[in-house]
This record gives C-alpha cells, sequence and structure tokens, in this order.
C-alpha cells in the first residue's frame, strides 16, 4: 500500500496507538457489576471503545438517565485512575512510527476521547515532553466525536489545512469524524472494527498496523 505523506498525522489513542483494552474492561466491569449489571462480556465491553462513558454505559445498559450516567463515569473514571495506566501498552509498532513521521518533519499529535492526562501519564516516560504537536483530550471539546470539533482545533493550533492532514483511528467515528472535519482518514485494524466496517466509509487505507504510514507514493 503506498499512500501520499502529509503535512500532519492526527491520532485516535485506543485501540489505535495503545491496547487499553484490559483497563477498559477492567474498570467498566467494576462498575457495572456494582450497579448489578452482571452479564455483559467483554466482547461487548470492547466494541464501545472509542465512545464516550456516558454512550458506552447506554449501549451496555440501556439507561438513558443523564444523572445515572453521571454517577457511572465518575465511578469510572475512579477506578481508571487506579488502574488504567497499568494496564495499557502501545502497539509495538506505535513508537518507531511515530519518531519516523516528526524526522521526516511532520507534525504529530493526538485527538481521542480519553482523558488528556491519562494519554500524558502514558506516554511521558517513552516520548519527550514537546514531542506532540497537539494533544486533545476529552475534557477539551463540547461535542465528543463524531463531532470534528476536536479534529478541527488540532489543526488550527498547528496551523495546518485539513486537505494536507490525515485522521488515523480504528473505529467508524474515527472515520466519520475525519469525514466531518474534511481530512483524509486512514484506518487500522488494531481494534474491534473489521476492514468491511472501515471500508465502508471513505479511507485512503485500512492498514494492518501503523507501519504503513510510512510507504509513501
Amino acid at each position: 500500500m503506498l499512500m501520499k505523506k502529509y503535512a500532519a498525522y492526527l491520532f485516535d489513542f485506543d485501540y489505535t496507538l495503545a491496547d487499553s483494552s484490559a483497563g477498559i474492561v477492567k474498570c467498566f466491569r467494576i462498575v457495572l457489576e456494582r450497579h448489578g449489571h452482571m452479564n455483559i462480556d467483554d466482547y461487548t465491553i470492547k466494541r464501545t471503545i472509542g465512545k464516550t462513558l456516558e454512550q458506552a454505559f447506554t449501549i451496555m445498559t440501556g439507561i438513558d438517565d443523564p444523572q445515572i450516567l453521571a454517577g457511572y463515569r465518575k465511578e469510572y473514571v475512579r477506578e481508571a485512575d487506579l488502574y488504567m495506566t497499568a494496564f495499557t501498552h502501545l502497539f509495538p509498532e506505535t513508537l518507531d512510527v511515530l519518531q519516523s513521521l516528526k524526522k521526516q518533519g511532520a507534525k504529530v499529535g493526538i485527538i481521542s476521547t480519553k482523558y488528556r492526562y491519562r494519554i500524558q501519564e502514558l506516554l511521558q516516560p517513552l516520548l519527550p515532553s514537546d514531542f506532540l504537536d497537539v494533544l486533545i483530550g476529552g475534557e477539551d471539546v463540547h461535542a465528543a466525536k463524531p463531532d470534528p470539533e476536536g479534529l478541527l482545533m488540532a489543526l488550527q493550533h498547528i496551523g495546518v489545512p485539513t486537505d494536507e492532514a490525515l485522521y488515523i483511528g480504528d473505529s467508524i467515528v474515527d472515520a466519520q469524524t475525519a469525514q466531518a472535519a474534511g481530512t483524509d482518514f486512514a484506518g487500522v485494524l488494531h481494534g474491534m472494527t473489521t476492514r468491511d466496517e472501515l471500508e465502508g466509509w471513505p479511507n485512503v487505507a485500512v492498514m494492518n498496523d501503523l507501519n504503513e504510514l510510512l510507504s509513501y507514493d
């Protein structure tokens, strides 16, 4: 697979740069079982990765009361403060690909529904503090993906036009976000979304792993 070079490569985080599924499953399961939701399997939990916590809890429980969902979210965040970083690891090629893109002069950033401080906690020991050109977390936007607010905010911050940026993610939500922002999209098959599902949305590539970002036209 060959693709053009971009001025900026902007990434989703969960299931794109890192596998945090073990931590996510653990934290969701603690909260769910605390409230009597006992029969939700790991696959169902993993399929919600990339959505907001409230959306995920609604999908799994059918509850749509904002007050209850806000309480579940707060409980999840408390559990994640204990477990998430320890149960998260970058995919094997992540650091090499990010560093290669930077060496070639590209801007590199992350736009995720995950909280910014939690991403920073994981990356701090692995990358220089000024490595990322932009990092937008869930607490930085008013509207979550697939609303393009975070992606457009990142592009404005780094001064790159939409047609010179590539957004990379593992889910349909990521594809929808890129489409809404007017950027190109590349899917990566690290997560629970299939090739057929990703190829159903506009894309320049659906990749087995991030190394394919370094194969240029």
